[in-house]
């Protein structure tokens, strides 16, 4: 059955409340011929409720967090992880730093505000900001560990006397209430504290700043920060080896330089929530201002928002009548108060106590159980009746991407084996990594790879491929020279297909010309889903390496962790966490030119580790070269979250073929650290054997390069045992 051609692009920047809503609203009902991107710097996002929940201890960080990354895989929507720093209306495209701009019909704005104070000398160096979440969480995580080890005096200055600093004051001081030397104080500029409360609630909230032992400055303004102190314009030294700003709001700033209409900062918008000047881009959240009824920056207008912007981005893309989004005049504002109590309060009412910490916590996870209880992948469906077999070839795992949708060793080998001899010019062919042609006094290495997509950016998609197909000129030693394109698209609308090619062109372009090599053109189809591909060829001088030539007692050195097939599966799967997932990313995307130039003078056998996983590439080496290795298990790199994967059971659809095909031949311990043995690399490392002596300056010459690489085994002479013992 083919897939409905995409039509429009829908693009939502920040994956703030209100978006994390439209991407689920999306998931549970899709509309045919959208394509969904969320653009956002984090692969995570946190729920702003429960943040003095997380300062005082009573949460743990995972769970106030909403994963984008599964969050944009369970709504097929496509995931830059970069940040937005221009817009252009006009013309529809919004650019991110670092990649081309990502071009929109519809897009939406949920990006927050900031509350950093850039403008207040020493706040670089010693001063964090309660958003966005991150630094402050890591920030607050070495202090108290320093802290409580005696290493820091625990003294704070929060610097904004809102509700959101009071709170994040009381958590912090609860979460030090076992230090008797603590100090918390709150600086606020206004005569004032608290005054978007109630009287009754002001009045309890000062009682608890009180109880709590938090000094309480007004009328203070704020001159400069240093490394142990606040400094007032009037002189004063508030103590502080952890400043914190909660000061309010600030819009970020980049929204200035739009055409958008904004309003102090922020994006002006009407009862639909789509811009006064530029019907087409919508907003909500705190970066939005409802010029119809103007509302305080509260996350609770985003989460009630959230409904009405789903059905109105969905309107602008079909062109039906959006809906107007009506906030409530008033909402239940509930406070912690640091520890596992609350105070509520409504219409001038007020209410403090345990009963309504719970209250808030029920509501609070049951919100983020929206997000953390996303469906698991369905197994594919075997048709009844079916032919014998089919069952048992589909297996229980839907058919993976990049490397983890290739063919098995075992068959490849056969199919090979079958080969006429090779043409006069051709002096290596099938089995090693690249074929050698020799033309006169010209060596020429010639290689060809695609990958089935593993991620919905083309452009980033395009950057793996081409380090992928580059693998292995790199490893023949040989130097890129010309690459030719094969891709496979998605079906789209003449529009999109333009857009799709100018981002994979350009990433592949990116990674090509890095390399040394130009792109001569190619071949382009329409499929039922994006595959990328290359055709490279290199120049060999002097020195070609080979698969053989490893002599017992060489070191090997792997320059890549291993890990990349069960993280893309268990992302498929909505498994994996996003932080492992970008984490991953960058090393999915890192050449191995400087890799080979610094290992090839010295190795004597290299290949690249790719869809057979080490253990089969390594087998390939030692085949060639007849002889044997000793893996030391430990000493494996490894992706962030692949051994914890693997130990749950996932992997990728080639494992177990990989894994067939060395038996006999392997002899390894059981447990999840082994079976990334078999698992199949996508754009993986370089795999050399070089002599003893060498290998730990080349490992040194490798991490000062910026690479994790490791000496993982040596080499030694065939006897009647297994080639490969894992130890």
């Amino acid at each position: 059955m083919q897939s409905l051609p995409a039509t429009r692009d829908l693009v939502l920047v920040g994956g703030g409340h209100a978006h994390a809503l439209v991407l689920r609203a999306f998931a549970m009902r899709p509309l045919p011929g959208a394509r969904l991107t969320l653009i956002d710097p984090n692969p995570v996002a946190p729920y702003t409720g429960m943040l003095p929940g997380l300062i005082a201890g009573h949460y743990r960080r995972a769970e106030l967090e909403m994963d984008l990354v599964r969050l944009a895989r369970h709504a097929g929507a496509r995931l830059i992880l970069g940040r937005a720093e221009r817009l252009d209306p006009d013309t529809g495209h919004v650019g991110v730093a670092g990649r081309p701009p990502a071009a929109f019909d519809v897009l939406s704005l949920d990006i927050g505000i900031t509350s950093d104070l850039p403008y207040l000398p020493g706040f670089a160096e010693y001063g964090v900001a309660a958003k966005p979440l991150g630094a402050y969480a890591e920030r607050w995580a070495d202090f108290l560990r320093a802290a409580e080890a005696g290493a820091t005096v625990p003294e704070i200055a929060v610097i904004g006397a809102g509700l959101g600093g009071v709170e994040l004051a009381l958590a912090m001081a609860h979460r030090l209430r076992h230090l008797p030397a603590r100090r918390v104080a709150l600086i606020e500029r206004r005569a004032s504290l608290l005054p978007e409360l109630g009287a009754r609630a002001r009045r309890r909230l000062l009682r608890h700043l009180a109880a709590a032992g938090i000094e309480c400055l007004t009328q203070a303004e704020v001159a400069a920060i240093a490394a142990d102190h606040v400094r007032l314009v009037d002189g004063r030294a508030v103590p502080a080896t952890l400043t914190l700003a909660a000061a309010g709001s600030r819009p970020q700033p980049w929204l200035a330089e739009t055409a958008l209409h904004l309003t102090g900062g922020y994006v002006t918008v009407d009862r639909t929530l789509a811009s006064i000047s530029h019907g087409h881009v919508f907003a909500a959240g705190d970066c939005a201002h409802l010029a119809y009824a103007p509302r305080p920056k509260a996350g609770v207008f985003a989460v009630r928002a959230a409904p009405v912007l789903a059905h109105n981005l969905r309107a602008a893309l079909v062109g039906l009548a959006p809906r107007p989004f009506r906030p409530q005049r008033d909402y239940l504002k509930l406070v912690s108060l640091g520890d596992r109590s609350a105070l509520a309060e409504k219409w001038g009412l007020a209410a403090q106590g345990p009963a309504l910490w719970r209250l808030k916590d029920r509501i609070d996870r049951r919100f983020m159980r929206m997000f953390h209880d996303l469906p698991a992948m369905a197994a594919p469906a075997v048709p009844r009746p079916a032919a014998q077999g089919l069952a048992e070839i589909m297996g229980e795992a839907t058919l993976c991407g990049g490397c983890g949708a290739k063919i098995g060793p075992e068959a490849l080998r056969a199919a090979l084996a079958g080969l006429p001899g090779p043409h006069a010019d051709l002096r290596l062919g099938a089995g090693d990594d690249a074929a050698l042609l020799e033309m006169g006094s010209v060596r020429q290495v010639i290689a060809t790879d695609h990958l089935r997509a593993v991620t919905e950016d083309p452009w980033f998609m395009a950057r793996i491929a081409a380090v992928h197909a580059l693998g292995d000129i790199w490893a023949m030693g040989a130097a890129p020279q010309v690459a030719l394109a094969s891709l496979i698209l998605p079906r789209l609308s003449d529009p999109l297909q333009r857009r799709t090619l100018v981002e994979i062109m350009a990433g592949a372009a990116e990674v090509m010309q890095a390399a040394g090599a130009g792109i001569a053109g190619g071949h382009s189809t329409l499929g039922a889903e994006l595959t990328v591909g290359f055709t490279v060829t290199g120049l060999v001088g002097d020195r070609l390496l080979t698969k053989a030539g490893a002599r017992p007692g060489d070191a090997l050195i792997l320059t890549k962790p291993l890990g990349s097939g069960t993280l893309l599966a268990a992302e498929m799967q909505k498994r994996a966490a996003g932080r492992d997932i970008a984490a991953l990313w960058p090393v999915l995307t890192q050449p191995q030119g400087a890799a080979a130039a610094i290992l090839a003078p010295e190795a004597r056998a290299m290949t690249d580790v790719t869809g057979f996983g080490l253990a089969g590439h390594l087998d390939e080496m030692l085949r060639a070269g007849g002889v044997a290795a000793d893996l030391d298990l430990e000493a494996l790199p490894l992706l962030d979250g692949a051994e914890d994967l693997a130990a749950a059971g996932v992997a990728s659809s080639i494992a177990p073929a990989n894994r067939a095909a060395l038996i006999g031949r392997i002899a390894a311990p059981t447990g999840p650290r082994a079976a990334l043995l078999f698992d199949p690399q996508t754009a993986g490392g370089l795999l050399a054997a070089v002599p003893e002596a060498a290998a730990g300056r080349l490992v040194a010459a490798l991490a000062e390069a910026g690479y994790r690489a490791a000496a993982i085994g040596r080499i030694r002479a065939a006897d009647d045992g297994p080639p490969l013992m894992v130890r």
